[in-house]
């Protein structure tokens, strides 16, 4: 697949997504849509999306970063971005990190921090990410995320609602 078809994809992709958001916007007039937040995981950020929005972090994902908090130097917080590509046309890609953009927005739990960008946040809103122990890999996944339709089976790459 060549460049041109990707960046048509991706262009159109998120064309569609700010449509739909600013038909959201338009049409719920926010009075309900903020609740308190859940203690799954609490966001640390100006704005404070509905609990639907949140991203939720499992008790294994924060086994798993306390671990490797340990071994690193400073206070690391996990990266979670979107990014053109994979099988299915989108892909999760996850880094450690000690820094905080203006636009990030900081998700925790006991301690630990999940750190996704704007851009991907559109894409993530929902969420839950695992930590995942399986025979032939170990890995941070994202096992539900309700703006996703279908995508490999490695669970890394994911296709958008329409």
């Amino acid at each position: 697949m060549g460049t041109r078809s990707i960046l048509s994809r991706i262009s159109s992709n998120i064309a569609i997504r700010i449509r739909h958001n600013q038909k959201l916007q338009t049409s719920s007039s926010f009075s309900s849509s903020y609740s308190s937040l859940s203690s799954s995981a609490a966001i640390l950020s100006d704005s404070s999306p509905s609990s639907s929005d949140e991203i939720h972090i499992t008790d294994n994902f924060v086994r798993r970063m306390k671990e490797l908090q340990a071994t690193e130097s400073g206070e690391k917080m996990l990266r979670l971005s979107v990014e053109a590509g994979g099988c299915s046309g989108f892909q999760y890609a996850f880094a450690l990190d000690d820094r905080k953009n203006t636009d990030d927005r900081i998700f925790e739990k006991d301690g630990v921090k999940l750190v996704v960008d704007k851009i991907s946040y559109d894409f993530v809103k929902g969420a839950s990410v695992d930590y995942v122990e399986e025979l032939i890999r170990s890995a941070f996944q994202v096992v539900e995320n309700p703006s996703a339709v279908g995508g490999c089976s490695c669970k890394s790459s994911f296709m958008v609602k329409q």
